[in-house]
């Protein structure tokens, strides 16, 4: 699944590729967004572990991962 999380005063995105589902995503930003949490915390694909200050945290678009095309004629 893919995320995204935009941050205040920051120019670019957080684009992780979680294998956590979307309602497990959607927990932890609201308890971020609700106090009981300072970070918000969520593990990437890679094992990598990504944390933004909850008062930070400007927006986050959670979707399903995009396929790659390949080649000329792929629709």
């Amino acid at each position: 699944m893919e995320v995204k999380i935009g941050v205040q005063h920051a120019p670019r995105e957080i684009v992780l590729e979680s294998g956590d589902s979307a309602e497990d995503v959607e927990r932890a930003v609201g308890e971020a967004l609700a106090g009981k949490a300072q970070l918000l915390s969520l593990s990437d694909d890679k094992g990598r572990k990504i944390l933004v200050p909850s008062d930070r945290i400007a927006y986050v678009e959670i979707g399903e991962s995009a396929t790659r095309r390949v080649g000329f004629g792929a629709l």
